[in-house]
């Protein structure tokens, strides 16, 4: 793509809200210089509230298709575990076709959402008999050839699972497609390693699934190879995600997830921990100091009863979090911060718990926080519109209700608060306009494609 100039009316800026913005983008969707309150000819006029785009630093992208089919209560008492088994069944059908399908579609809705960047948590490897592809990485290529596609940015997670619960016990049968070997799933990693210089904004990263499905020992040996290739590529890990998974932690070593996975790896910056609901205060604490990321997936843990995250004590210790959309039964920048707020709420008997004294605004606080540490959660040039980092933009409608008069921080406290996914009018990734008026480029073709799919998978 050769280089081009933007116009943007109103955007959120690092110094704060500029109007008359007149971006340049070099051939490689980066931006190499920003000109505030500069009336220009030059360009495309771009009329709205220009914001950054969001990195979505969880996804599950073969869950989008059953999103709304586990809503009904089976016998006994419904859980994460119950769900977890009628997602089991249900991707036992899906194969590479259906795969990038659905993928495709749910790029489609978080560019239309405003997510620019994706990291797939991928795990399914395998056939669902658990034999190898003749291609061993072919379900993460899939997601990678779908975000081409769509046009958004990713960051491939390939996942290591290993057993099926602490103590080395033995993976079940429903997990068949996501078991490797250490040497399995190097193959994959390197694979995939080689395959992303074919795609401009693809980076790679390694999710250890968790600490139930891993061992200190193999954690080690897989980060060996894996620093070979990036020394400083993000680390991704479920952990504390259900009261369960704690009281089954304990019995088997004695500490809690976090407190475990502390003794087992020293956390940094390019650690990204996802959930991390059940905390003690102490390790909310070391958490927050120690420059590792939590991912949030606020909609998701909330589908699932997860709990709530101790976000006022985490934010005030000055933790980094960024978020998700995870199982994909919503998929949203703004219900994302917006049930990360309210659960706050709804744990302390609170308004505005995770606003600051530096902003005022719970939303700008949010949005800020969410936009810094998922681009580093998932190694992304984006975060901010600012030189150097790559031109992922979203534009507001300023037309739209509930955004009508607001100006600032008001702006983003009605998006987050009120408007939500309707606000968002035009998306650009790298500088390319990929969503024009609400509709994405590509739209009619990928949702065909996806509708074909879903009608085989639930036939």
């Amino acid at each position: 793509m050769p280089g081009c100039k933007l116009r943007l009316s109103k955007a959120l800026l690092p110094d704060g809200w500029r109007e008359d913005v007149l971006v340049s983008i070099d051939a490689g969707g980066i931006i190499d210089s920003i000109k505030a309150d500069h009336k220009s000819s030059q360009g495309e006029t771009v009329a709205g509230i220009a914001i950054p785009g969001m990195a979505n630093v969880h996804s599950h992208a073969h869950q989008r298709a059953m999103a709304g089919l586990a809503e009904v209560r089976g016998g006994g008492e419904d859980s994460f575990w119950t769900w977890r088994e009628a997602m089991y069944r249900f991707v036992l059908r899906m194969q590479p076709d259906d795969l990038e399908a659905v993928a495709g579609q749910l790029y489609v809705e978080a560019l239309k959402a405003g997510f620019t960047s994706i990291g797939e948590f991928q795990y399914l490897h395998h056939q669902p008999d658990g034999r190898p592809y003749a291609e061993p990485a072919e379900m993460s290529l899939r997601c990678m050839a779908a975000a081409e596609t769509a046009g958004i940015a990713i960051t491939i997670l390939p996942t290591f699972y290993h057993f099926g619960g602490f103590g080395r016990q033995p993976a079940q049968g429903s997990q068949a497609r996501f078991i490797t070997s250490v040497g399995q799933y190097l193959e994959i990693v390197s694979r995939l390693n080689r395959e992303k210089k074919r795609y401009p904004h693809a980076r790679l990263g390694i999710s250890p699934h968790s600490l139930r499905a891993i061992t200190a020992e193999l954690l080690h040996d897989i980060l060996i190879e894996y620093d070979g290739m990036s020394s400083e590529g993000p680390i991704h890990i479920h952990v504390a995600e259900q009261i369960k998974e704690v009281e089954d932690c304990v019995k088997f070593s004695g500490k809690r997830p976090v407190e475990l996975l502390t003794t087992m790896q020293t956390l940094s910056s390019r650690w990204c921990l996802i959930h991390a609901t059940h905390m003690s205060d102490a390790e909310t604490d070391k958490l927050a100091q120690s420059g590792a990321i939590v991912g949030l997936c606020p909609t998701t843990e909330a589908n699932l009863g997860d709990g709530i995250f101790n976000g006022e004590r985490y934010l005030r210790d000055s933790g980094a979090i960024a978020i998700g959309s995870d199982s994909n039964i919503s998929v949203s920048v703004a219900e994302e911060l917006r049930q990360l707020e309210y659960s706050q709420r709804l744990k302390l008997h609170m308004r505005n718990v995770l606003a600051d004294q530096r902003h005022r605004s719970t939303g700008r606080r949010l949005f800020d926080a969410a936009a810094s540490g998922g681009a580093r959660a998932i190694a992304q040039p984006q975060g901010s519109i600012a030189k150097g980092l790559r031109a992922d933009i979203v534009v507001l409608d300023a037309d739209h209700p509930a955004l009508i008069g607001r100006s600032g921080d008001a702006i983003l406290d009605s998006w987050i608060f009120s408007g939500g996914n309707e606000c968002v009018k035009d998306v650009f990734v790298g500088g390319r306009h990929l969503v024009k008026d609400r509709k994405h480029v590509h739209e009619r073709a990928i949702t065909q494609r996806y509708r074909e799919t879903l009608a085989r998978l639930q036939d």
